[in-house]
């Protein structure tokens, strides 16, 4: 009798153990299960990686990365490689979202306002993987130029403004994961395509017709707050430009000066982004065939704090067409010369160049921030204007 008691006594302990195992191995299998369909669920066509997306303030972290088949390499054949590997890292959703016609209703659909106040169209960079953004932003850093503080310099740092908003006061409405990548028309050495990259505070866009590039404007740019620190450095991104007025201010005898005034206030661009095709049909302001050739060459540095933002060999073909027509170029101004005001105002117009520069109040943060925009009065959006 007492042989069967401890017969069952054992014979229930095993019974019990068999039962745990059981159960913590089916719910590792099951951890294991869902873990690997959360993968597949962001699995693009041809790539697989992890379903995390980087979110609303991961952008700004992730470094561009060429795929090893675009390294070798340059031009429109680069650029047209790095837009088909990004493509190739996409799910048919996303590839959809990202590819759309060339139509002036879809290239002119951006703002200096966040997305969730002014609809992008494209795929926000924030619902991408790692790997994703790091091959959408290849794309942008091959559009860009490599002048320091301009170019892709500017775009990395204007997406770490917006982070910086995000986490004073301005929330998710802010941040780097909040920009938006679009082809109009598809990246190709034929036919013609465009390539935008828009959010709050950074518009650019590239235009290309059978592999020649044929436009970079509109581009705009703008800063909130005008100085701030991310990961121990400081930051002003748009204080070269605004430098750049001052100087050419800071070379103007008193005679000039009065000629460059404008009596009008200014409280934002003249030409911003709904404004399109609404050039002023007369000039005002200081003709520049006037200027002394340092005054001149002041203006043309101007200039270059926004064509430098433009990948380098076709930056250096634009500058060469704004250098020829220096002297049908006008420069005006309002406000005080320092232009760190509310109110302050610059702008350099001639046959082809258009740009401003803005200096209104915070929105987010106190103190004043900085708008200004680049258009080409002949050839903005590559001339297409319906």
């Amino acid at each position: 009798m007492e042989k069967s008691k401890k017969l069952s006594v054992i014979l229930f302990a095993l019974l019990i153990g068999f039962l745990i195992y059981s159960c913590t191995n089916d719910s590792n299998n099951s951890s294991s299960t869902s873990t690997s369909n959360g993968n597949s669920s962001t699995t693009g066509s041809t790539t697989s990686g992890s379903s995390s997306s980087v979110g609303t303030i991961g952008v700004s972290a992730v470094v561009a990365s060429d795929p090893s088949t675009c390294t070798s390499l340059s031009g429109i054949a680069k650029l047209v490689c790095l837009c088909d590997q990004f493509k190739a890292s996409l799910t048919t959703t996303q590839q959809a979202a990202l590819q759309l016609s060339y139509t002036y209703a879809n290239i002119k659909t951006w703002s200096n306002l966040p997305a969730s106040m002014s609809a992008r169209i494209g795929l926000r960079l924030g619902d991408l993987t790692t790997t994703q953004v790091a091959l959408a932003k290849a794309i942008v850093k091959q559009i860009s130029g490599t002048t320091s503080n301009e170019g892709y310099d500017e775009v990395q740092q204007l997406l770490l403004a917006d982070d910086y908003l995000y986490a004073n006061g301005g929330g998710s409405t802010y941040g780097s994961g909040n920009y938006y990548l679009a082809f109009f028309g598809t990246p190709s050495s034929t036919g013609t395509f465009e390539i935008m990259f828009t959010g709050h505070h950074k518009t650019i866009q590239s235009t290309f017709t059978n592999g020649t590039f044929v436009s970079a404007t509109p581009s705009f740019a703008a800063v909130e707050p005008t100085t701030f620190s991310a990961n121990g450095t400081s930051y002003s991104p748009i204080n070269q430009e605004r430098d750049a007025f001052v100087a050419i201010l800071a070379v103007l005898s008193s005679t000039e000066l009065a000629m460059a005034k404008s009596s009008s206030t200014f409280s934002d661009l003249v030409c911003g982004p709904t404004a399109n095709w609404s050039f002023p049909t007369t000039n005002s302001g200081l003709v520049c065939s006037g200027l002394t050739s340092a005054q001149k060459t002041l203006v043309l540095n101007a200039i270059k704090t926004y064509v430098n933002d433009v990948d380098d060999t076709n930056a250096a073909a634009i500058m060469a067409t704004y250098t020829s027509e220096i002297d049908n170029t006008y420069i005006l101004y309002s406000g005080t010369s320092a232009m760190t005001a509310r109110g302050d105002y610059f702008r350099i117009a001639g046959p082809h160049v258009w740009i401003e520069y803005s200096a209104q109040g915070g929105v987010i943060v106190s103190g004043v921030h900085y708008h200004s925009i680049w258009r080409d009065r002949i050839n903005d959006y590559a001339t297409t204007k319906s």
